[in-house]
């Protein structure tokens, strides 16, 4: 879904005409390799270190719920997509975790919904299923098919709960973005998205390798 500025940087921002994407200016020269730790980076900015750490062992509690559903429900149970909506959006909390290993094995950045959006600390706060709400959806998703969409390649998402069944018909998709960055901003926030989880190019490359190469379906579960 189309993407948009981020709001604590929108006196600061450089419009891309055609595109309906405003970026901050100091982001134009963000690196291009993807981020690819098993143990992502981290600041120590307002304490973000420790909250950071925190993220990492509720990820680790997030994987061990989902094992036994993934298991008797016919997902993918060498996998799962954790996405940590606590975190700010400029660190890294897109995990791709390895439930054979209980180890996050990639982490990249994610976008959140400009409803969701807090305007004073620029993180997501509120969460809705609300079609008209702008907002990211928290909850369990079916990864399916691929099709190539208004943004290249996308993934159909399908809500399992209460809090993100409208996701289809809401047209909320796992697709990617040139405005997202391949590595950390933070403090600086990364662009919204009207709800869509929203990644770089190169990372959901990497991601379509996984989905592509499993024979069952892979959950991902968005929460905070």
């Amino acid at each position: 879904m189309l993407l948009t500025m981020s709001l604590a940087t929108a006196s600061a921002v450089t419009p891309i005409p055609g595109n309906g994407i405003a970026k901050s200016p100091l982001l134009k020269n963000a690196a291009v390799t993807p981020v690819l730790n098993s143990t992502p980076a981290d600041s120590s900015i307002n304490h973000i270190d420790t909250r950071y750490q925190a993220a990492l062992v509720r990820a680790k509690q997030q994987a061990d719920i989902l094992k036994a559903e993934l298991k008797s429900n016919n997902y993918n149970a060498d996998y799962c997509f954790l996405v940590d909506m606590s975190l700010p959006s400029g660190k890294n909390r897109f995990f791709v975790y390895n439930l054979k290993t209980d180890q996050i094995e990639i982490s990249s950045l994610v976008s959140h919904g400009l409803g969701s959006n807090n305007k004073e600390t620029d993180e997501a706060t509120r969460f809705s299923n609300d079609p008209s709400s702008l907002q990211t959806s928290l909850g369990r998703y079916r990864v399916g098919s691929s099709y190539v969409g208004k943004f290249g390649l996308a993934f159909k998402l399908f809500g399992l709960d209460k809090t993100n069944d409208r996701a289809f018909d809401r047209a909320i998709v796992l697709h990617a973005h040139n405005s997202i960055p391949t590595t950390e901003t933070y403090p600086i926030p990364i662009s919204v998205s009207l709800g869509c989880p929203t990644v770089s190019p190169s990372f959901l490359e990497i991601l379509n390798g996984y989905i592509k190469g499993s024979k069952k379906p892979i959950m991902m579960l968005i929460y905070s």
